[in-house]
């Protein structure tokens, strides 16, 4: 499991299990280009800009991401 100490959570996805599910936060301390955080459950995390952030998440409420993950 990632070590999450000083980052503020955001947000859970999944939630329903004790497997360590992705999480969303925020490291308030990290330089800007690295201030948003997502782990994953394995341990491993991505660092991204807010203005990166924003943009996926804009990509996800236009539809560009829908069927990403579909097999």
């Amino acid at each position: 499991m990632a070590d999450t100490g000083g980052l503020e959570p955001v947000a859970t996805f999944c939630g329903n299990c004790n497997c360590g599910c992705p999480q969303l936060f925020v490291d308030p301390n990290a330089p800007a280009d690295r201030r948003i955080v997502l782990t994953d459950d394995f341990g491993q995390r991505v660092q991204m800009s807010a203005d990166q952030f924003s943009s996926l998440v804009d990509d996800a409420k236009n539809g560009r991401l829908d069927g990403v993950a579909l097999p």
